[in-house]
Formats: C-alpha cells, structure tokens, sequence
C-alpha cells in the first residue's frame, strides 16, 4: 500500500450502530423483533427514515418513498419516528464513545469516528473494539458495527463490510487487497454521475482506479482525478476531528442480576457521581443539572432531572440530588428490581460567577 508515515501508525474506529432508528423501535417494543420494521410516515409523501434488515431484504432502504417501500415488503410495519428519543440514546453512545477516546468525530447520529491510535498503545487493538462493543450492548441493548483501518476511508470501508454487529480489521499490508475488488461506486465520492462515467470508460473497481493511468483519469473526472486515484490507493490523511460540543457527562452500569437494596443501589449512584465529578475536574466544568436513570430487568426505565440551586463539580451534591429521586423509585417499586444505573450532568459552565456556585464549590474555587 502507498502511504505516508503519518499515517501508517494510526488506529482509527469507524463505529456504527446497526439500523440504528429501527433497532430502538424494536429493542423498546419486543413485539416487532424479527419482523420487518420501516421507520417513517407511511403516507403518500411519506419517506423512509430507518429499515431494519428484516425489512431490508426486500430491498427498502432509507431515503425511499414510503409507497414504494411499503410495495417492495406489504407486510412491513411502519412506525413513526421519535427524533427526540434517538438523540437521547445517541448522546449515551457518544457518552461511551468518549470513555475510550478523546477524539470522537461524530457523523450523524449513530456514527462516528474514533482515534484510538494511543489508547492502542497499551491494548491490543480488536480487543478495545470487543470491549466498545460489549459496553454499548449492555448499556443499551443495541448492536455496533466496527471498522478499523490507518484511516477514516478504510475505517469506515471496513465497518460497512460485516454488517450488522461486524468487527472488521484491516492492516496496514491489507488496504489493498481489502479495496481492489470493492465496486467502485463504494467509494466515498463516487456518486451516481461519477460511477456512471467511471463505468463508461471500463472501470468498476477500486483497484481498476487505482491502476488507471492519470491521463486517462482527467477527461472522466477532470480536476477530481488526482484525489479519487489516492484514494482509491488507500491514501487519507484526513485527522479526526471533534466537532460535538460536550453537552452532558454521565456513567451507566448495566448488572448481571438485578439490584434490591437501596443500599446497593446507592453504592453504584455513588461511585458514579465521583466518576462525573472527576470528569468535571479534568476539563474544567461545573453542573447545573443532575440527571438519573433507572432500568428494571423487564426494560421498563424511568430517567429523571434535577436542577440544582448552583453549579457544582462535587461527587457528594451530585450523588445526594441522585439519591433523592432514587429514593422515589424504590418507595413505589421496591419489588422491581434494578438492572441498570446511570448517573449524569449537564447544563455544564467553564466560567460561572461566583455567586452561582454551590457554598462548598465556592471555597474551592478561592483557595
């Protein structure tokens, strides 16, 4: 493969969730798991936001028109797309997303890129992909499909390639022989205008692109042609770069057998909450506003929020406004018991006035 050293060394994760509108409608509601499930309105001008794979066997797709969509598999159910709840489980995603990594560079919703190239150092590589994988199963009950390369076009090449719940991992002395008998048309850029002149003139594959002479290249794809040759060799230095401004900061625990006691419960909410405040520490930020959420064995979860009269980083203000709405749980469902915990922190300030710190965190901050 044709590189450069700067990126040779890099690990990048192309993490994407599996179907992912489709996968929460049928993870929330178990009636629909295994049948064919489109997300979107299903009237006539109604557009296909999410399939999940049952559905798209018969070949629906996101962005079809629903008509055509509900023609291609009539058996389908259509569900109606809650935008709100996706971008609360999505903020959870990137909330794990950042526990192995600094540098997250999210895409949409339910896919990012990831540079793992130090956390790498000390882990073997597809074993940190195991472990991203396994935390957002068990925090979430949802599938991720991983690709990992020395770059974000492999990378995301890669995670496409195994689909759903896929980990694939290609080398470095294994770009090639990964791209070369890929379709062309997978290549990022290659629209269908673009693949259609590239078929025109006898290339289909990455590889053939790769291979054809430059001056063949420019009257097919004029100025383009240099960037879609080094790309088609596997040459991208892009970086990954954050774009997501971190909004909140929380933990989540998901538990073998279920918890009972509060004491047990508020053992977790405790360590939790000195995990949000260590990170509060770390970069500079107080919380205004705790959040909890609780989950039963049978999947039924209840999340709450509350504002403080200040903002804080301390581990006790944050686990006592948590216990106070655990307690309400427990007082009405103390036989349910409790598969899982998250503790967590928005409405978060680099700089508030002083006035608007809780008394303890004031102190702090003048000595």
């Amino acid at each position: 493969m044709s590189s450069n050293s700067d990126s040779a060394g890099r690990v990048i994760f192309h993490c994407d969730m599996d179907a992912f509108f489709a996968s929460v409608e049928q993870r929330d509601r178990p009636g629909l798991r295994g049948k064919a499930v489109i997300v979107g309105g299903d009237g006539r001008r109604g557009v296909v936001a999410a399939a999940s794979y049952e559905a798209r066997r018969y070949g629906v797709h996101s962005a079809m028109p629903a008509g055509r969509a509900r023609r291609l598999c009539p058996h389908a159910v259509f569900v109606q797309p809650r935008h709100a709840h996706y971008r609360e489980i999505s903020a959870q995603i990137f909330e794990i997303f950042a526990d192995f990594s600094g540098l997250v560079e999210g895409l949409s919703l339910d896919e990012a890129f990831i540079d793992m190239t130090e956390p790498s150092r000390n882990d073997e590589i597809p074993v940190l992909a195991r472990r991203l994988k396994q935390r957002i199963s068990l925090a979430l009950n949802l599938t991720a499909s991983i690709g990992i390369g020395n770059s974000k076009l492999v990378a995301k090449l890669a995670s496409a390639y195994d689909k759903p719940d896929g980990l694939t991992w290609i080398r470095p002395d294994q770009v090639q022989r990964f791209l070369d008998p890929q379709p062309v048309r997978r290549l990022p850029g290659v629209g269908p205008s673009t693949g259609a002149r590239l078929q025109d003139a006898g290339i289909l594959t990455i590889g053939q692109l790769r291979q054809a002479p430059l001056d063949s290249l420019l009257p097919v794809l004029g100025r383009q042609a240099f960037g879609f040759r080094q790309r088609a060799a596997g040459i991208d230095d892009r970086a990954v770069s954050p774009v997501r401004t971190r909004r909140s900061i929380s933990q989540e625990s998901t538990f073998e057998h279920d918890l009972h006691r509060m004491s047990d419960i508020e053992d977790v909410i405790r360590g939790q909450a000195e995990k949000c405040a260590r990170r509060l520490g770390e970069r500079g930020l107080y919380a205004r506003s705790v959040h909890l959420k609780l989950r039963s064995g049978g999947f039924s979860t209840l999340t709450r929020s509350r504002t403080l009269a200040g903002y804080t980083r301390s581990a006790a203000h944050i686990s006592e406004a948590a216990f106070e709405m655990a307690a309400g749980w427990m007082r009405y469902q103390s036989r349910v018991g409790v598969r899982l915990i998250g503790v967590g922190v928005s409405s978060l300030e680099s700089n508030p006035d002083p006035g608007q710190l809780l008394p303890e965190d004031a102190r702090e901050a003048n000595t």
